[in-house]
């Protein structure tokens, strides 16, 4: 049984400024999403899933299906605001999505084994996609909420260009996820890596400090949790135009009542993404730099 891929391509990109999922960066106009999607196929992936907006679906249909589908299966969902259970309302005045946790659950129908959760606009590298891949490599393990997480060195993740937020990740010594605390306003300066806690002080985070990427292990034993737990996020934020349903919440309250478990696997590769419109030149300039050491071939596709 080979696991699936979904890629979160719904989001906005208020910070970026366009629709970064289809943004050309590679040598022959290549996405992030076709070196994933490239770096998943040699990983052993059998198929790849999508989740989408409706007025982005024409355009990625055509960018998209087309060119992948004699490579490996593909398919999409739709993510939108008003995909919610019965016997919730949406405000009128909410544009923004409701977030990873939302997005993941829109997938349920179309994964029945394990699968790997990235975002669209984050270049993960080979080595991670093979690390998640070997971990269900034998299908569906014993434990069905038996989950993991590609973890990287926060110093390997940070934009030259503005603050990030991460997920601050503590394991045990067999390498279990034992909690993860959303960090915000991170960047580095002469005093190191900093963020902002919650009094607005900054406060020093070691340069090999395990963070989350978005890039998780799952079985399709998270999609009854997801399920349970929008709608108690909808019980308490349908109202709040800006509220979001994380993943990293549900996973960390389901580490924490042990019904989960998540095992982290360290990846020493650097991260690099497009958060922000002066992060393109530099990530062109990455994807040319992994196309002359012979990593990625010129044209991924012909």
């Amino acid at each position: 049984m080979k696991p699936t891929l979904l890629i979160l391509a719904a989001g906005i990109g208020s910070r970026y400024g366009s629709l970064k999922q289809l943004d050309a960066l590679g040598p022959s106009g290549e996405t992030i999403i076709d070196y994933s999607v490239y770096d998943a196929i040699h990983a052993g992936f059998g198929k790849v899933v999508f989740v989408i907006r409706e007025n982005i679906e024409k355009e990625f249909k055509e960018i998209f299906i087309g060119k992948l589908h004699s490579r490996i299966t593909v398919d999409y969902v739709l993510q939108e605001i008003d995909r919610i259970p019965a016997g919730f309302s949406v405000s009128d005045e909410r544009t923004k999505p409701w977030g990873t946790g939302h997005a993941i659950l829109m997938a349920a129908e179309k994964i029945k084994e394990p699968f790997a959760v990235i975002n669209a606009d984050d270049f993960y590298g080979r080595s991670a996609f093979q690390e998640l891949s070997d971990y269900y490599k034998d299908g569906l393990p014993e434990t069905k909420n038996d989950w993991c997480m590609v973890g990287y060195d926060i110093g390997n993740t940070l934009s030259e260009h503005g603050f990030v937020s991460r997920g601050v990740c503590k394991t045990d010594a067999a390498s279990f996820l034992v909690d993860i605390v959303e960090r915000t306003k991170i960047e580095r300066n002469s005093k190191g890596i900093v963020y902002k806690d919650e009094h607005e002080a900054a406060a020093i985070i070691p340069e090999d400090t395990l963070v989350s990427m978005n890039f998780w292990g799952f079985t399709p034993s998270i999609f009854h949790y997801l399920e349970l737990g929008f709608r108690e996020f909808l019980s308490g934020n349908a109202g709040d135009l800006k509220a979001e349903y994380y993943i990293p919440s549900v996973v960390d309250g389901l580490i924490k009542k042990k019904e989960a478990t998540v095992k982290v696997l360290a990846c020493k590769g650097k991260w690099f993404g497009v958060t922000y419109r002066e992060d393109r030149e530099q990530v062109v300039n990455q994807l040319k730099q992994l196309v002359n050491k012979g990593i990625y071939p010129n044209c991924l596709w012909k």
